[in-house]
């Protein structure tokens, strides 16, 4: 089986689609993520190693089951900080950070699934077979951040292997969140296996991972997906 867990036997709530993803995974001491992460939740970690991944992407399609997109709502650019968690034996994600150039999103995002989303003023266009993006946070009484920069693949589509590092950072079918009172909830989503290409980036700015302390050291490990159809659960407290 190449998911972790089974997808819920339930219809999904929403549906969503992802393109022009760049993961930029950069591998860092578990000691600086656990402040941040609750303690319930374990920080998973391949060959001992913890990761933290800032995600540029934009967002179509997006819309409740049964409806049809609405073009001022289901069409956005979007900018994750993430790692990666464990809890019942389900591995997923969590976020630190979720940027996006919606105010009606980020306001139904934070009320209905308790996510840190954060206004942003944000553009991601091609040009030349390169994505160009930009963002900054523009969220009241938010810390300010920004990424600017471009990328692009530079190999054929391959879809992870099951035990590789990159389906361990890919291979995640669900989020992990919490509500002011500390109570952990659990998202699931469905999509196919990602298909991933090795990619190249110019980036000018990041300082996505600044308000947590954290340092981004090195260069990332940079992987490329153009587009991915997601299912999209309503959350189940843990």
């Amino acid at each position: 089986m190449y998911r972790t867990h089974p997808a819920p036997p339930t219809k999904p709530v929403m549906l969503q689609r992802w393109h022009d993803l760049l993961f930029m995974h950069w591998s860092v001491p578990l000691e600086q993520l656990r402040p941040h992460v609750p303690a319930s939740l374990e920080i998973d970690t391949f060959d001992g190693q913890a990761w933290l991944a800032v995600v540029p992407f934009r967002m179509s399609n997006i819309y409740p089951r049964g409806l049809v997109p609405v073009p001022w709502l289901s069409a956005f650019p979007e900018l994750n900080v993430r790692t990666y968690v464990v809890r019942d034996g389900k591995p997923g994600v969590w976020f630190f950070s979720l940027d996006a150039a919606n105010p009606v999103a980020v306001s139904i995002a934070r009320n209905w699934f308790k996510l840190p989303y954060f206004n942003a003023k944000m553009e991601c266009i091609e040009k030349e077979e390169k994505i160009i993006y930009s963002s900054h946070r523009t969220h009241r009484n938010a810390p300010s951040c920004d990424f600017v920069g471009t990328y692009h693949p530079v190999a054929d589509v391959v879809i992870p292997e099951v035990g590789s590092l990159e389906y361990f950072l890919t291979a995640r079918y669900c989020l992990y969140t919490a509500d002011k009172t500390g109570t952990i909830y659990r998202g699931e989503i469905e999509h196919e296996p990602w298909p991933l290409q090795v990619a190249e980036a110019k980036i000018k700015t990041n300082t996505m991972a600044e308000p947590m302390g954290v340092k981004l050291v090195g260069e990332p490990l940079l992987h490329f997906s153009k587009r991915l159809d997601v299912k999209v659960w309503g959350l189940e407290r843990l």
